[in-house]
């Protein structure tokens, strides 16, 4: 899903008064502490300009991981529970999770948390610039924070976390839970190995599974493997200027958990990997009830129309 014009036109209405080469620096700096994030809850992103540049360099890659996160997951549970009459985004930066629900799913009143007052009154221009019905709030995902919506959003904050206080926020987490729990991380070995940790955590606490994965059963990937997928993200010019790059685009890799209160109907495989495309045929690499597959899909096959529009992380 492409990121709404008219949250990107903010943005640069907001960034127009700035130093583009003094925003780049800040979005430098911003890269190498995610980068070297220990998990000690330090704060990354504290000054205005910080802000700025993580809103014009981050909020559109994380508003395609979550919409795509989302939009997998919704497919995977009833049909008439698909509509969120409350909406909690925990730790939630400048919002752009709030966004991405916003223009995926049905949704009335969102609650935003996040815990830098900088990303608190920028996010709310934001939200209240798209017309979206944000209240936000102070608070930390590690605080014991209060209250709970149908639909609860927790979007690259995980890494932030050390292992201890990764398990109370899972905890929390699905306490706070009515209805759905998204929880997006980043499309890496140890983002996926959080991702995994919280799936264990979920079952246990008896959620029910509603993507990626086609069940509860233990995941069949071997040692040295990871389950992501890709969301393609467009780049303005500002975007990238400050990225230094001149592709019109940037692929975000992301892994995702959705756990749910309201049953689900979990795909019957989920596509791991880019299908691989040749005369006649399309390759496919699939995770099912019964293990990992390859499967072979021909111009005879009923299956074909659907192989060759598939990418990775849909359902099969």
């Amino acid at each position: 899903m492409d990121f709404p014009a008219e949250l990107r036109g903010e943005i640069e209405r907001l960034l127009a008064g700035e130093d583009t080469k003094a925003l780049a620096s800040a979005a430098g700096g911003l890269s190498e502490r995610y980068r070297g994030n220990d998990g000690s809850g330090k704060r990354l992103a504290v000054t205005r300009r910080d802000i700025l540049a993580y809103a014009a360099v981050r909020m559109p890659a994380t508003f395609g991981a979550v919409s795509r996160a989302l939009s997998l997951a919704l497919e995977c549970i009833p049909e008439e529970e698909r509509a969120f009459r409350t909406v909690l985004d925990i730790g939630a930066g400048t919002g752009a999770a709030t966004h991405a629900a916003a223009a995926v799913a049905e949704c009335g009143g969102f609650t935003c948390m996040e815990r830098e007052p900088e990303m608190i009154s920028l996010g709310r221009q934001l939200t209240e610039s798209c017309g979206i019905p944000a209240e936000w709030v102070s608070g930390d995902i590690t605080a014991g924070y209060t209250g709970s919506a149908e639909l609860v959003l927790c979007s690259y904050c995980l890494n932030e976390l050390t292992e201890s206080a990764r398990k109370y926020a899972v905890e929390r987490l699905w306490q706070s839970t009515q209805k759905l729990l998204l929880i997006v991380e980043p499309g890496t070995p140890e983002g996926y190995a959080r991702i995994l940790r919280a799936r264990g955590q979920l079952i246990g606490l008896g959620a029910d599974i509603a993507a990626p994965c086609p069940g509860v059963a233990e995941c069949p990937l071997p040692e040295g493997d990871w389950c992501h997928f890709t969301a393609r993200v467009s780049r303005s010019r500002l975007h990238k200027q400050l990225k230094g790059g001149d592709v019109p685009y940037e692929d975000e890799k992301f892994c995702f958990i959705a756990a749910s209160r309201v049953g689900v109907s979990p795909c019957a495989a989920r596509i791991l990997r880019h299908p691989r495309v040749d005369s006649g045929r399309i390759t496919l690499e699939l995770c099912s009830g019964n293990g990992l597959e390859q499967r072979v899909v021909t111009k005879k096959s009923p299956q074909f129309k659907q192989a060759r529009k598939s990418a990775a992380g849909d359902a099969f």
